[in-house]
């Protein structure tokens, strides 16, 4: 939804902008047909089966959409001479690096999502040596469900709401990221691989949501608590911290501060 609303400004391309309703990766046959029909010069993938929790027992479809279907967009890419853009997690790592991860740094996922995550970067390179995997952390939008849209409803209607304080990420506001995408398609210089894209700064969950509590003026208490408090079906990485040196140094690659960005992204919400 970012990067259709960023199309008018890009007016120089000609977009395709395709959901599972319309275009369903996991079909190899449309696929095909889509871009046979199409001159489609580059391809980005940000379909994903985001479930983190529900992937510990859907193992098998998580692998089919997350996995399997990235390496069969890869190959149909690579046969009809297209590039690939193909959107990743901090959830490849397993958060014990307290340094932060570059892209070189070795994978360990620790959950199935992950895993699924892992396995699709790994197709997707197998089959297209011209892709460019962006691995991303903690994304908030205007659109769909995430974390801001999430806190902003309960901190609407209750007193007080507990949210982690022990799993440190970079939060990274979608918008952002569409506008590092359409710079990274109109240079031509880019060198196909992995890159790590996310805003500046660190913080916890806790500290993501006492922000969104200050930008509105919400009353709400926020209490810290542990992951220990709080078990979900999936374990997620402590210190999950994307280090994005490498796509900064490229042309036209903005990385704003989170909290900049958060503004924006709850002005948008707040509009009447």
């Amino acid at each position: 939804m970012e990067c259709r609303a960023l199309s008018a400004i890009h007016q120089q391309h000609h977009y395709y902008f395709e959901d599972r309703d319309t275009l369903d990766i996991d079909d190899v046959g449309a696929l095909e047909s889509f871009f046979k029909k199409n001159k489609i010069d580059v391809c980005i993938n940000a379909a994903a089966y985001t479930a983190v929790d529900l992937a510990e027992t859907e193992q098998e479809n998580a692998h089919k959409i997350n996995a399997e279907a990235v390496g069969n967009l890869a190959s149909i890419c690579d046969a009809y001479g297209a590039q690939l853009i193909h959107i990743s997690t901090d959830y490849v790592f397993n958060g014990e690096n307290q340094n932060g991860y570059v892209e070189s740094d070795k994978t360990d996922p620790i959950n199935i999502y992950g895993l699924s995550k892992c396995k699709g970067e790994e197709l997707a390179i197998q089959k297209n040596k011209n892709t460019i995997i962006i691995r991303t952390s903690w994304v908030f939008s205007s659109f769909g469900k995430n974390f801001v849209k999430t806190m902003m409803r309960l901190m609407s209607e209750k007193e007080s709401i507990n949210v982690v304080c022990d799993q440190t990420g970079r939060p990274t506001y979608a918008r952002d990221l569409a506008s590092a995408i359409f710079a990274i398609i109109e240079n031509e210089n880019v060198t196909p691989g992995i890159y790590h894209y996310a805003n500046q700064g660190v913080i916890t969950w806790f500290d993501f949501a006492n922000a969104i509590k200050d930008i509105c003026g919400y009353t709400c208490q926020v209490n810290p608590i542990p992951s220990s408090s709080y078990p979900v079906p999936a374990k997620r990485p402590t210190y999950s911290i994307l280090q994005t040196e490498k796509i900064s140094k490229l042309k036209g690659v903005d990385i704003p501060f989170w909290k900049d960005s958060l503004e924006t992204c709850i002005n948008l919400l707040r509009k009447p």
